[in-house]
């Protein structure tokens, strides 16, 4: 499988099932009938391959490895034991664990969605970047939901440095508004807006950066400012506004 059918799948993969949600419930309010398909069958989680060898010099190659092979692997696996665990208490009626096992399945699903995107938010180098005389169709949602594109940037990188104790930064699609919002999200699953289709992430966990920078998130987050993916961006963005 080539890096680029992995971006691409991954691209495709995120997000898209909230902004389902939000047109379901458009379509109710307005009457419409639901649109009818075949359910999809349901599969376990799976660590996604890095679409990428390196990010050096910006996060080191021990972090790199550490975090995926380690870190994620370990949320992919939590939400695999957590979904395991209610449907065995659906088998035998014993819901006396449901809410520990549907906190776990909040924290390690949305662990590994985030993760998942991280990896897609970045590119060696950065990728993507218009010009002003081409602008992408993000660029124009973010003019018109941040004013010009340095105000959304600087509101994303000091939001993601002020997200307290382990979060994320997060830009995303909000359907309902039909506007881009910066969010902090805590932990993986705290202080979302429901609906949001997350378009570009940045992982501000210790784990993402310590070996390289120790404490310094803000030196971190404005290192990754440079090597953001805007091309996957864009594609996710394309995706989600229709």
């Amino acid at each position: 499988m080539t890096d680029r059918m992995n971006r691409r799948q991954a691209i495709a993969g995120i997000g898209l099932g909230s902004l389902g949600v939000a047109m379901s419930a458009s379509r109710a309010a307005s009457g419409e009938a639901p649109a009818t398909s075949t359910p999809p069958t349901p599969v376990a989680y799976t660590l996604p391959p890095l679409p990428y060898k390196s990010l050096e010099p910006i996060i080191d190659d021990a972090t790199l490895a550490l975090h995926h092979d380690k870190h994620h692997a370990g949320y992919v696996k939590g939400a695999n034991a957590a979904l395991e665990a209610l449907a065995k208490a659906r088998e035998t009626g014993d819901f006396a664990l449901v809410k520990h096992w549907e906190r776990e399945l909040a924290f390690h699903a949305s662990g590994h969605a985030l993760h998942t995107l991280y990896w897609t938010s970045m590119w060696p180098g950065g990728r993507g970047e218009s010009s002003p005389t081409y602008p992408t169709a993000l660029d124009q949602a973010m003019e018109a939901s941040f004013g010009p594109r340095e105000k959304m940037l600087d509101q994303f990188a000091a939001a993601t440095k002020a997200v307290e104790a382990s979060g994320w930064g997060v830009l995303a699609w909000e359907p309902l508004s039909k506007r881009l919002v910066a969010l902090q999200v805590e932990k993986h699953q705290d202080l979302t807006v429901w609906g949001c289709v997350p378009i570009l992430v940045c992982d501000v966990w210790e784990h993402a950066y310590y070996l390289k920078y120790q404490n310094r998130r803000a030196d971190y987050v404005d290192a990754w400012m440079g090597i953001i993916d805007w091309q996957s961006a864009s594609e996710r963005f394309e995706k989600a506004a229709r």
